[in-house]
């Protein structure tokens, strides 16, 4: 297995670690909820919107299916529920990245782009909806992950430093 899947709940910093290690590496980064964006040719919260949650979990799974038979070398960061796609462990080596609700909510809110972020996560909307699904949510990160990386206050050099001896050889 030579790709590196990032999971985590939403906002936790996994697309800015994936392109940080991409910059470094020369690996090829890639997002499962970009990849649904162009598969779609619709944002997540329309897909939401417009077909629900349901929809957007299968669209996830066919994304996980496709990355399965398809991606190699490759950082691979996910939207929040990625995580339960059934062949999770066939796309690559599964690192979860792990923070603190609140934590994870003040860097949002404090990042210069905040209103975009926040209205880029359907299920982010309301601060006490999204504790409840983090809440649900870390019990499984923690059952799938290979790997398990504390993010909070760390640099990214750190964390890729940390994640270096896991990382493919690059190309």
């Amino acid at each position: 297995m030579d790709n590196i899947v990032l999971i985590g709940f939403m906002g936790v910093g996994k697309g800015t670690l994936a392109r940080a290690l991409a910059g470094k590496t020369g690996l090829y980064a890639v997002d499962t909820d970009d990849l649904i964006e162009s598969l779609t040719n619709m944002k997540i919260r329309k897909i939401f919107k417009k077909k629900g949650e349901r929809y957007f979990r299968e669209l996830e799974r066919q994304t996980a299916q496709w990355l399965a038979q398809n991606v190699r070398q490759t950082i691979i960061s996910t939207g929040g529920g990625f995580y339960q796609v059934e062949n999770l462990k066939e796309i690559g080596t599964v690192v979860y990245l792990r923070a603190d609700f609140d934590w994870i909510y003040k860097r949002i809110i404090k990042s210069k782009n905040a209103e975009k972020k926040l209205k880029k996560r359907p299920l982010f909307k309301s601060y006490k909806k999204a504790k409840n699904l983090y809440r649900e949510r870390v019990e499984g990160y923690e059952r799938v992950a290979d790997l398990i990386i504390d993010v909070e206050g760390k640099e990214l050099d750190q964390l890729i430093e940390e994640l270096k001896p896991h990382l493919p050889t690059s190309k």
